[in-house]
């Protein structure tokens, strides 16, 4: 298809990322990739692509985390995160890679780890670690040892998972394993390791003859044998990383399962309805403008994502905000977005701006997400929002007060949230639209989403308006230094409110294409579907 002017955005922004993916899933380069193999091992990602069900779409978690940083040597923050099936049901995989740094620790690898690790305890899914780290990046130590959200944190989800939650840990040692890294495996309830390439231990030979003065080979140490038939400490011993990953194939096959809190689905969804539908996602390229400040149909764009037309609640009230039910992959949802464009007013009004929450649509909104809640519906947000409407009439109206009554709602819904964010996430109406301070299960952007308190013009505005007021009264034009300055900060801005300088943060879990993107929605309401538990926080107790 040729692109014309309403479609260059999206699919040059999609470009690029595709670009950027494809050079981070390289990990270190193929000189390591290749130093891996001839150790006899595979890679993090060889080693998820067989643990995982062939033909089936697994989401990526974090890829984009530390692109921008360590001098681009750090790629996805050397640990591979990723929400996948493994014999038919939803579980969790973190996989050290080796290629970058033998997979030492950064701190935001440890950032990628507990989100990882949060998304199974929320969802009570099982989890799987593949590890292969030579343990802390010592020059960034200390921003990996210490801290609440230190490594610490790690030990801690796993003790968590272990006593109260039942969560499945799964743990593969298939490399390095030293130092306190070795408590995560420890921590898991079945530990596998590889003859020949793995080693597990509080210090490794080095370490232990300058500490002790004993000299002994890594493999007697803490190796596959070792830790199987003599001290006990772990479980399997296999011959390679193949039977490893297919052993831990088995384990997932066998455990328990049974899905509870499914919300309703279509009986006998139509395969070929299904079908088309998972390639309308391409139409977004023709719907989204090339200005992100431009009006556009948001119904369009629902139409694009869900399975059918959606049932709108209180479509002649407060039009700013829709609000409904529809399905995505059978799955019935409450679909909660902001449309775009000018809305009419109530007669006697001035029209409205799509993308503000008024006060009207912020109590049409908290009604609905109240009544989600109560009939047990998960929720997805499809953000577009500019923020909260200002002046004397939204003041006047009690905005402040419906404001806070829809984000109270939307914070203690403790169904599934699942957010998408289209262009913008910005002021407080991306916290009322279930950003990423209030715990959604998943948060996902298009690779046009913009996350920040304002755009870049609206920010010299607030920084620069009253300068620029008073050189306008004196009758004068700011000076090609206050220009220069002005430039600057949108400049930051602008880069700043990319949706990959988010994901690079962990702003987001994932920039998804429109061609995954009901793919994508989909893995994550069918992950959130394995408890009845509370989608509130990282996790929530069982009474004990």
């Amino acid at each position: 298809m040729t692109d014309s002017p309403a479609t260059t955005r999206l699919r040059t922004l999609t470009s690029e990322y595709l670009e950027l993916e494809a050079r981070l899933k390289l990990g270190g380069g193929e000189a390591k990739v290749a130093k891996i193999h001839s150790q006899g091992k595979l890679t993090a990602r060889e080693r998820i692509d067989l643990l995982l069900d062939q033909g089936t779409f697994s989401q990526e978690i974090g890829l984009l985390v530390a692109y921008d940083e360590y001098n681009g040597q750090a790629p996805a923050a050397a640990v591979v995160t990723v929400v996948g099936k493994i014999s038919g049901r939803e579980c969790v995989v973190v996989a050290n890679d080796a290629t970058i740094k033998a997979g030492a620790w950064y701190p935001e690898t440890i950032k990628k780890i507990l989100r990882a690790q949060e998304i199974a305890m929320r969802n009570r899914v099982p989890i799987v670690y593949l590890v292969d780290s030579a343990g802390v990046n010592l020059p960034y130590q200390g921003g990996v040892f210490p801290g609440q959200y230190g490594a610490a944190r790690i030990f801690y989800y796993n003790s968590i998972m272990r006593r109260y939650l039942k969560v499945p840990q799964i743990s593969a040692v298939m490399g390095m394993c030293v130092a306190g890294g070795a408590y995560l495996p420890a921590l898991s309830d079945v530990i596998l390791m590889v003859e020949g390439t793995s080693f597990m231990g509080l210090g490794g030979a080095n370490l232990v003859k300058g500490a002790t003065g004993q000299t002994i080979d890594n493999e007697t140490l803490g190796g596959a044998m070792t830790h199987n038939a003599v001290s006990g400490v772990a479980h399997y011993r296999t011959k390679d990383d193949t039977e490893c990953l297919a052993k831990i194939r088995q384990i997932i096959s066998e455990l328990p399962y049974e899905k509870t809190g499914r919300p309703a689905s279509a009986c006998g969804v139509d395969t070929e309805a299904e079908t088309s539908a998972h390639t309308r996602g391409a139409d977004l390229y023709d719907i989204l403008p090339v200005d992100h400040r431009a009006p556009y149909d948001m119904r369009a764009v629902l139409d694009a994502i869900l399975d059918g037309p959606i049932d709108e609640f209180q479509a002649d009230y407060a039009k700013e905000m829709i609000c409904g039910t529809a399905r995505i992959g059978g799955i019935l949802v409450g679909v909660i977005a902001n449309s775009r464009g000018m809305v009419k007013g109530r007669p006697g009004e001035p029209p409205r701006f799509g993308g503000i929450v008024y006060t009207e649509s912020a109590e049409k909104t908290a009604y609905f997400i109240e009544n989600c809640d109560r009939h047990s519906t998960p929720l997805l947000f499809v953000q577009d929002v500019s923020g909260f409407m200002v002046g004397a009439e939204a003041e006047h109206s009690g905005i402040i007060r419906a404001g806070a009554r829809f984000v109270e709602a939307m914070a203690t819904a403790t169904i599934p949230k699942i957010v998408l964010t289209v262009n913008h996430a910005s002021g407080a109406g991306y916290y009322a639209m279930a950003g990423q301070g209030f715990d959604p299960d998943f948060i996902f952007s298009l690779p046009t989403g913009r996350m920040g308190v304002m755009e870049g013009d609206s920010a010299v505005q607030a920084i620069f308006g009253t300068q620029l007021e008073k050189l306008q009264a004196a009758g004068q034009e700011p000076n090609e230094a206050l220009r220069a300055e002005m430039q600057k900060v949108r400049e930051t801005y602008d880069r700043e409110l990319d949706a990959k300088h988010a994901a690079a943060r962990g702003l987001v879990d994932a920039i998804v294409t429109p061609e995954d993107v009901r793919d994508s929605l989909i893995l994550s309401l069918e992950t959130c579907q394995n408890t009845r538990t509370p989608h509130i926080g990282a996790f929530v107790l069982p009474q004990i």
